[in-house]
């Protein structure tokens, strides 16, 4: 299920005590990538470097004492999609991913959008109902969305 976000009604932007939000530079995309990849696998990847391609890029990272522990991008998969975001197993329930949802979202609102879509967030939904009020969307069930034009492909064996 996809869920909608009015911009015009974001809680203010914050620091968790713990970690520093900012917007990602090309830089440090390489590092960025690695740690996704590490973290979440080879989809989220892929979803963050078309967000760190972007100009200005729309990929915000969580930093603690030097290391990544967060990130959230916004028009990677689809003009107008927020999405992934992922925080370090550890500090899950830490605030850090409120942080990054909220920076992410002004940067949307900055960037013109009005409304934002979140995609594919079954298992998380109120999380985003209760930091951003976020409703679902009628009728984005499985298939009826833009992850519903995947390619499904596998891998041969020994590949």
């Amino acid at each position: 299920m996809d869920m909608l976000v009015n911009l015009y009604q974001l809680p203010p932007l914050e620091q968790p005590a713990q970690a520093r939000i900012c917007r990602v530079l090309p830089p440090d995309a390489s590092r960025v990538l690695e740690w996704v990849a590490e973290t979440f696998g080879a989809g989220w990847r892929s979803e963050c470097q078309t967000a760190l391609a972007q100009q200005p890029p729309t990929c915000y990272i969580a930093q603690q004492e030097g290391r990544i522990v967060g990130f959230a991008c916004y028009d990677a998969t689809a003009k107008g999609y927020f999405g992934p975001i992922g925080v370090s197993e550890a500090l899950r329930g830490s605030g850090i991913g409120r942080a990054l949802l909220i920076h992410t979202l002004h940067g949307m609102k900055e960037a013109g959008y009005g409304y934002a879509v979140i995609g594919w967030c079954d298992h998380a939904q109120d999380f985003y109902r209760r930091v951003v009020g976020a409703i679902p969307i009628p009728g984005s069930d499985a298939g009826q969305t833009v992850y519903g034009r995947l390619c499904r492909f596998s891998v041969p064996d020994g590949a």
